[in-house]
């Protein structure tokens, strides 16, 4: 089945496009969570964030900050949320940033999972201690 992000970019299939570049595309969600909920996409097929050079990631980490300062200013927004799933809850299999305007008490509550805490801080430490080793040994 072809890539739905990869058909809007073709123009196979419709969407509310907000902007388009040579490399990157901004659509509508079409299944907001609020009004003016956007998708910030490469061009170009990568199916998640471990497949993205870095150089383009930050080429689309930085639309999004601009779609953000937009939406503040055509919104009238407080703030924004942006994320990027990778995998588990990602729905469409091509590389996107959600980018969400929000507004204080607007019923969503931090993220969208549940917060647990760590059982200790010996716990929290031995966590950071595997993430510092993987980030050193690439």
């Amino acid at each position: 089945m072809a890539c739905v992000f990869c058909q809007i970019a073709a123009g196979e299939i419709q969407a509310q496009i907000v902007h388009r570049d040579a490399a990157n595309m901004v659509i509508l969600d079409h299944a907001p969570l609020f009004p003016g909920h956007c998708l910030v996409f490469p061009v170009e097929h990568y199916n998640e964030l471990a497949d993205c050079p870095a150089e383009v990631f930050g080429c689309l980490s930085r639309l999004g900050q601009t779609v953000a300062l937009a939406q503040r200013r055509a919104l009238g927004c407080d703030g924004n949320f942006m994320a990027t799933n990778a995998v588990v809850s990602q729905s469409v299999p091509h590389l996107h940033i959600h980018v969400v305007p929000r507004r204080r008490k607007d019923g969503l509550h931090g993220f969208f999972w549940p917060r647990t805490r760590y059982s200790s801080p010996e716990e929290a430490a031995s966590v950071a201690s595997s993430l510092r080793d993987a980030l050193a040994h690439g």
